[in-house]
């Protein structure tokens, strides 16, 4: 069922995103006077055709890998007499720019809706209380401790871990401090503390804010009893079996499961032995872990897992908004969100965040499918990341791209008159290579993390 999920979801997210990308082109040409001979969303054989009463054709082609607009141009072929005020190159400067522009903009209407109905709808969110502080981390240093709530992270409210996670990413690489704003239990009262960061998981490759930190989220006690197994995981090899309760591990006795959790973590292609009772008896039973991830941050696997608990109420907070607040809360995320992939994209560019976090089609088609499979907010929240991407990725000033052209007109407007032909035949050529070289940067990662 979940290559199902992915299939769809992908081809939802795809057929989605780039219809509306396309239609923002579309719908600033058509008023600007354009002719629009072809709008298809795909590319290679089309599936399905029709003409509006204008003469436009628009096309659902076989290969859903993104879409265009094809506009009456003279740079593409001669164009009737009658038909020439219609052309895209007869247009001012400003009418081309307000049409290439258009896509993105679209992108980023698109993610504030999407967001928008998000923040009406609303969430369930875990309270970002603090359930352990690894001594001598950064955490410890700036004294925070267990049963605090993180309230504020460089002056943004954080209300759940999700938003907590959000504020770290945006600081991985820096150096400098980090302001957070703390609560006691039964306290009303915010205390401020200060994390001094130096290179902070710089370059690093599968990077984990929270954690590194040296803080382990609150959660509750989960009993160390086996409720399922990886049919092909360790714990199923080694003869573990649903219910049974797990006494020590390599002496160490336990008493919930993170401790299972965080000794597993760090000794992948390890020999452990786990103490269990089954049926009233305690056995000794050798386990050899597996690893998953890349040989340098390699994770210990044991194949096994325990049965959740409810969260106790006063652990989770209720957030939504009304409908006009909800427009407010759209417009913030859409532009945090598209603040954060721009800077993303720069802290790669300079090295102070590992390029291996870009992610390609394999990734997008995996986290389509999962969200999908999740539910309609996470699938959501899913397109409004990814319509936020494709906006900020197109209007990067690389020609072949929407920013490209723009920068073109823009240079243009400054001239009085467009770079030469020669010029722009470069720069295309150049275009071409880095989108080319991303691409399959991006699907080595891809590959790479299968």
């Amino acid at each position: 069922m979940s290559a199902l999920y992915m299939i769809v979801g992908t081809l939802i997210a795809l057929g989605v995103l780039v219809t509306f990308h396309e239609f923002g082109h579309f719908w600033v040409a058509r008023r600007c006077g354009v002719k629009v001979l072809r709008f298809s969303v795909g590319f290679g054989m089309p599936l399905l055709r029709w003409h509006d009463r204008q003469g436009t054709e628009f096309v659902i082609a076989a290969i859903p890998l993104g879409g265009y607009v094809k506009m009456l141009d003279e740079r593409e072929g001669e164009v009737p007499v009658d038909q020439l005020d219609q052309s895209f190159n007869r247009k001012s400067v400003r009418q081309r720019i307000a049409i290439v522009a258009a896509g993105p903009v679209a992108n980023f209407l698109l993610a504030l809706v999407f967001f928008w109905v998000l923040a009406m709808l609303g969430t369930e969110q875990v309270r970002p209380v603090i359930g352990s502080v690894e001594a001598g981390s950064l955490a410890a240093k700036a004294g925070l401790s267990s049963g605090q709530e993180i309230v504020a992270i460089d002056g943004e409210p954080t209300l759940g871990w999700s938003a907590v996670n959000l504020q770290l990413v945006r600081r991985l690489g820096e150096s400098g401090t980090m302001q957070l704003l703390v609560r006691e239990q039964g306290s009303t009262a915010d205390s401020p503390r200060e994390l001094v960061l130096d290179n902070w998981l710089k370059g690093a490759d599968e990077p984990d804010p929270i954690r590194s930190l040296g803080i382990r989220p609150w959660r509750p006690a989960l009993a160390p009893i086996l409720a399922e197994l990886d049919p092909k995981g360790p714990a199923q090899a080694a003869g573990l079996k649903t219910g049974d309760r797990l006494l020590a591990l390599d002496g160490q006795a336990l008493t919930d499961w993170q401790q299972v959790v965080d000794w597993v973590r760090v000794r992948p292609d390890t020999k452990i032995v786990l103490r269990i009772e089954r049926d009233g008896a305690q056995i000794d039973v050798p386990v050899i872990l597996a690893a998953r991830g890349k040989e340098k941050v390699a994770s210990g696997y044991l194949g096994a897992g325990v049965k959740a608990v409810d969260w106790p109420p006063e652990m989770l907070r209720e957030v939504s908004y009304g409908p006009l607040a909800a427009i407010g809360e759209g417009a913030r995320r859409t532009w945090t969100m598209s603040v954060l992939t721009l800077d993303s994209l720069k802290k790669m560019l300079f090295g102070e965040l590992s390029v291996k976090n870009l992610s390609g089609p394999i990734t997008i088609a995996k986290v389509a499918g999962a969200s999908a499979q999740s539910g309609v907010a996470d699938f959501l929240n899913f397109l409004a990341y990814l319509s936020i991407s494709l906006g900020v990725l197109n209007l990067l000033p690389i020609p072949v791209l929407d920013g490209g052209h723009l920068l073109f007109y823009l240079i243009e407007w400054v001239r009085g008159r467009p770079l030469s032909d020669r010029v722009q035949g470069w720069g295309i050529q150049i275009g071409i290579s880095l989108v080319v070289g991303v691409m399959l940067l991006a699907l080595v990662n891809d590959l790479g993390r299968l």
